[in-house]
C-alpha cells in the first residue's frame, strides 16, 4: 500500500477514535457526585461509568496501535506482518490499518497459539 494512502487512514482512523474519546463522559470521582441521589440512580450512573472506562481503555489501545502503524510507515515496514515479515493484503490494510498481522497469523494470535 502506498505510504500516502496509509496515513491518509491511519488520520482518519486517529480522527474516529478522538472523537469518540471525546464523546466519552467525562470521569468523575468526587464523592459529593452522589449527594441527595436515589440507590437506583447511582447504580445508573456508576455502571455508566464502568462502561466509559472500559471503553476508554478499548480506546487508547486503539490509538497505540495508530501509533505504532505510523511509525512503521517512517520505518518503511508497513503492510508487513510484525510476525513473518510477509505482506499484508492491500484490502485487510484498507479495512484495518492498523493491522500488524496477516489474517491467519492474528487467528493463531487470538488463539493463542
Amino acid at each position: 500500500m502506498d505510504a500516502g494512502r496509509a496515513r491518509e487512514l491511519l488520520e482518519q482512523e486517529r480522527r474516529r477514535i478522538e472523537r469518540e474519546l471525546g464523546a466519552l463522559s467525562p470521569a468523575d470521582n468526587s464523592e459529593l457526585s452522589h449527594v441527595d441521589q436515589h440507590l437506583a440512580d447511582q447504580g445508573a450512573e456508576l455502571y455508566q461509568d464502568e462502561s466509559d472506562q472500559g471503553r476508554r481503555l478499548v480506546l487508547r489501545r486503539e490509538l497505540d496501535a495508530v501509533e505504532r502503524a505510523e511509525k512503521r510507515i517512517d520505518a518503511g515496514t508497513y503492510g508487513l506482518s510484525v510476525v513473518s515479515g510477509e505482506p499484508i493484503p492491500d484490502e485487510r490494510l484498507e479495512a484495518y490499518p492498523t493491522a500488524e498481522r496477516t489474517v491467519e497469523e492474528q487467528r493463531r494470535f487470538e488463539r493463542g497459539a
